[in-house]
């Protein structure tokens, strides 16, 4: 955590970070410090005041399911038990089980029975203010209800690794601003993602693989049963999420279980385009159905095991080495020695037909996707891109030769990203960085294009969910102190959250204010579909015939995908591809 003198340093910009835009209906010291919410049909919790910001409740460890173990492992989650009595909500409850992705030690506090969800509100929220819902389960907003809408974040991780606990998502700082945060724990691995034959033919869908989508869509049921007994709006519902994250906020944006759940989105690193090569290397990219019940037979087969019963039979610890294993996406394809492609993790979503029916492309081009806003972008350093590429002249021509001439584009893209040129500022790891710094963007474009179109194209799928089919794409360049990876892959999360206070980076005054004006554009986005508000400059809606994006952090101004000569070689770059 911060030092208390770090801390004291920069209280003016944490104050104007926090709070500037919630106004507080009484004294925080007339509020209880141990508020108690009944969770309607389960039983009671009671959380406490923020450690960090004095006008924000939180609430931890709230069941939203029962622990999938034993028979219930590789099953739909259950639903919670009820209990009696007040049950304490101020501790964080365990993570799913995982292995540490690097040399960080594994989490310590694991458990099967992890699906539960943390909540931050406003301390004016009108808590227990709901009347029961006569049109369906859960309640509704009283008379006089706070109704602050919600926002339900997904966390990253490669569909291996990530906890809903993590300082990077500390809810307060957001909360501060009018918002109602709720994080989510959901399976990973192995125990989130594991498709078999056996376990197909045993489901109602014919189906298996989804588990920790599932788990995620079972989450937001029960914030639309529940959040208004927190003093949140259950019709104003704002999923989002990080790399894997953001990759299950988009499968949830395309799955039809999900559809109705939630009225807009943020996909922080974001979308990529449905033909872009590099989707195979991330966790938005998915398997089919045969090819992951087969990787499941085969991975069964290395625990020594074969059937299911014997699987739900051994210690969680067996799965968790082999969970972390990849799929060999690129071999045997031009981009196999090209390490920019590197491979995905092997447990993630699986094309079903239930949970995930469609490609992304077949989507986005008939418009079965929910049509609500949608907020994406990308980070300046990653993606291919950062501070140092590492090629020379030579190393840089023979792996672009390779990579572009097997689809025959290296004439064109040695033209427009050279080796080497008379201008100084064209040297190999610079036009390395500006192509994949111009393929994110523009993909980033053309994905909002089709979405926004294929929204408006197809209204009946969206009929009665107030449906805009709007999208607002950003481009992160700010770099956090005290590291040399630039603006890399998560640098923007404690910014959109407003809580710089959780971590130990040296944070500076810059830091804040960039924090401050952030985390108000995300919290006007989750409550009215649109970033834009007073004393702020104007982000532009994405639009098909004007390529433009919003750059956030170093600046706040709308810029160029890219130029039209490149955005034309970026395309041509895309058609070489097959779609996902």
């Amino acid at each position: 955590m911060v030092t208390s003198a770090a801390f004291a340093q920069y209280i003016p910009f944490l104050v104007a970070a926090c709070c500037s835009t919630l106004a507080v209906a009484q004294n925080a010291t007339t509020l209880t410090d141990s508020p108690i919410v009944t969770i309607s049909r389960f039983g009671q919790i009671q959380g406490n005041r923020s450690q960090y910001i004095n006008s924000v409740y939180n609430f931890k460890n709230i069941s939203y399911a029962s622990a999938p173990s034993g028979a219930n492992r590789w099953r739909h989650p259950p639903h919670p038990s009820p209990w009696t009595g007040i049950r304490d909500a101020t501790q964080f409850g365990p993570v799913c089980p995982q292995k540490s992705l690097g040399a960080s030690p594994d989490p310590p506090y694991q458990s099967e029975d992890c699906l539960s969800l943390n909540i931050w509100t406003p301390a004016n929220a009108s808590l227990n203010n709901v009347v029961n819902n006569t049109q369906g389960v859960g309640v509704i907003p009283g008379s006089g209800a706070s109704k602050y809408p919600v926002y339900v974040w997904i966390y990253g991780g490669r569909f291996s690794g990530g906890s809903a606990s993590d300082a990077r998502y500390e809810g307060a700082g957001l909360a501060a601003k009018g918002v109602v945060v709720v994080t989510m724990n959901y399976r990973l691995g192995a125990l989130g993602f594991l498709a078999h034959p056996e376990l197909s033919n045993s489901s109602r869908s014919g189906t298996s693989g989804n588990y920790g989508l599932v788990d995620q869509q079972a989450a937001l049921h029960w914030t639309n049963e529940n959040i208004a007994s927190f003093g949140g709006d259950p019709t104003r519902i704002t999923i989002g999420g990080q790399s894997a994250g953001a990759a299950s906020v988009i499968a949830n944006l395309n799955s039809p279980l999900a559809k109705g759940l939630f009225t807009g989105v943020i996909a922080e690193s974001g979308v990529r385009y449905s033909s872009d090569p590099l989707i195979g290397s991330v966790a938005q990219s998915y398997r089919n159905l045969s090819t992951a019940e087969e990787q499941g037979v085969a991975f069964l087969k290395s625990l020594n095991v074969s059937t299911i019963e014997e699987a739900r039979a051994l210690p969680v610890s067996v799965f968790l080495a082999g969970s972390n294993g990849v799929d060999t996406t690129f071999d045997n394809t031009p981009l196999a020695n090209n390490s920019i492609y590197g491979d995905p993790p092997l447990f993630r979503p699986v094309l079903d037909g239930y949970v995930l029916p469609r490609t992304y492309n077949e989507t986005l081009r008939t418009g079965q996707h929910a049509g609500v806003s949608v907020m994406t972008g990308n980070n300046k350093d990653e993606s291919g891109a950062s501070p140092n590429p590492g090629y020379n002249t030579t190393s840089y021509t023979a792996v672009n030769e390779a990579t572009f001439g097997s689809v025959g584009l290296a004439d064109q893209f040695f033209s427009l990203y050279p080796a080497s040129s008379a201008n100084s500022s064209q040297n190999p790891d610079n036009s390395s960085n500006a192509f994949y710094r111009d393929a994110e963007r523009v993909g980033t474009w053309l994905w909002a294009n089709e979405y926004s179109a294929g929204a408006a194209s197809n209204p009946v799928y969206n009929a009665g969910q107030n449906a805009s089919g709007s999208v607002f794409t950003y481009y992160w360049t700010h770099a956090p102190p005290g590291q040399s990876q630039g603006a890399y892959h998560m640098s923007e999360i404690n910014y959109a959250f407003n809580n710089l206070y959780a971590t130990d980076s040296p944070w500076t005054a810059q830091d804040y204010q960039i924090a401050d004006t952030l985390s108000t554009y995300w919290a006007n986005f989750i409550a009215t579909g649109n970033p834009n508000g007073p004393g702020l400059i104007t982000w532009p809606e994405n639009k098909a015939d004007s390529p433009n994006t919003m750059e956030v952090g170093n600046a706040w101004k709308p810029i160029p995908v890219a130029d039209q000569s490149h955005i034309e070689f970026v395309r041509e770059w895309f058609s070489k591809w097959p779609t996902h």
